[in-house]
């Protein structure tokens, strides 16, 4: 059984982590075929879009696999330090949809929060136990997660390890929006085709423009959007209008 499967649906690809009998924790085995599949996809011309979920109902991952760490098979330095899902997940240049299907737990909430759109399942929850543990996170959620929901609700969620429901994550802002579990996956596709059917060159460019602006101090973040602006005088009239009657007849078939 291969502990990462792949479906490729015209231009999106739908990767799954498949360790639902260990909650899809992040052995050394998952991690590298993580990092091997999104660099596989990066280099695939015909994929623009990655769904990211797991196997099963019970967990999108549970995190690092601690069965493994504690028979002595492998380091915790060494399975934060190599083969980190977080900035092979990094790699793929195109947007990353997270389809949250159960609990995303200390390292898989860190993959989580490095996606760029997260659709959570009413079941998913979330929780971030690196206190409990007494290891220092190294995947970025100290940094992320008070980006994205508060400073103080980022401490209260890190400094007491306790779970928040789906409901409430949707309510912080940390989840894009939450469905029935059977609407998942259909939620998260519709995501990707809507993201698919942008002008094509704009979903590595802009989702980089949002990256890189939202690193900077606000100043910096708008001289480095007029920069990467320049290139709209090079589209013409006639580009204008046929995007423009795009828009409009995508409109009304979402309104008819």
């Amino acid at each position: 059984m291969a502990v990462v499967e792949v479906e490729r649906s015209g231009g999106y690809a739908v990767v799954t982590m498949n360790r639902p009998e260990a909650m899809n924790a992040l052995s050394t085995a998952l991690r590298s075929e993580l990092a091997r599949t999104f660099d596989t996809l990066e280099a695939d011309p015909d994929i623009r879009v990655i769904i990211l979920t797991g196997a099963g109902d019970r967990a999108f991952t549970a995190g690092l696999d601690l069965k493994e760490l504690g028979s002595g098979a492998t380091s915790l330095a060494d399975a934060v330090e190599k083969e980190d899902p977080v900035s092979a997940l990094g790699r793929f240049s195109g947007p990353v949809i997270g389809a949250i299907n159960g609990v995303a737990i200390t390292g898989g909430f860190e993959l989580a929060l490095a996606c760029d759109v997260l659709i959570a399942s009413e079941t998913a929850r979330f929780a971030d136990t690196h206190a409990r543990i007494g290891v220092m996170p190294g995947w970025g959620l100290s940094q992320r997660l008070s980006r994205t929901i508060g400073i103080f609700r980022a401490k209260e969620m890190s400094l007491t390890g306790n779970f928040i429901d789906a409901a409430t994550a949707e309510r912080w802002g940390l989840v894009n929006r939450v469905v029935a579990p059977a609407e998942l996956m259909p939620t998260a596709r519709r995501f990707a085709e809507d993201m698919l059917s942008a002008d094509p060159g704009m979903l590595k460019a802009l989702k980089a423009l949002i990256d890189d602006g939202f690193a900077l101090p606000f100043g910096e973040a708008m001289a480095l959007e007029t920069e990467r602006s320049a290139g709209n005088s090079a589209i013409g009239a006639a580009a204008v209008e046929a995007r423009r009657k795009a828009v409009l007849d995508r409109g009304r078939s979402q309104t008819g």
